[in-house]
């Protein structure tokens, strides 16, 4: 009895350990995978900001704003050409800059 229990115990080892391998490797896969994903979502991140900042005219402290539910605007959002987004300022002068703009025209209000 012994014997036959000692010769099944050594005969599952090797599927055991095997088994313990792959999910070990699977894990280990997983983890990579997770980083990798989080690591491209930063880099996405810090490539929209730098599109939105821009070398040609980097927004002044007041030339970007945030609105609870939509995110960063760039631009003078009073005007009435602004695009209202993170990317352009406005279907004119897209690249700004906002002060002194001559295509300004001040936004027309909801209420009236």
């Amino acid at each position: 009895m012994f014997k036959t229990l000692l010769l099944i115990t050594i005969g599952l080892l090797p599927s055991l350990f095997s088994l313990w391998v792959i999910r070990r490797t699977q894990w280990r896969i997983r983890s990579q995978l997770r980083q990798a994903a989080i690591n491209a979502s930063r880099d996405r991140i810090q490539q929209n900001l730098r599109s939105v900042e821009g070398d040609d005219a980097p927004p002044t402290i007041g030339d970007r704003y945030y609105l609870e539910g939509v995110g960063f605007l760039i631009g003078d959002i009073s005007c009435k050409f602004n695009a209202r987004s993170g990317y352009l300022r406005c279907a004119i002068n897209p690249n700004g800059p906002c002060q002194s703009c001559r295509y300004y025209e001040p936004r027309e209000s909801a209420s009236k």
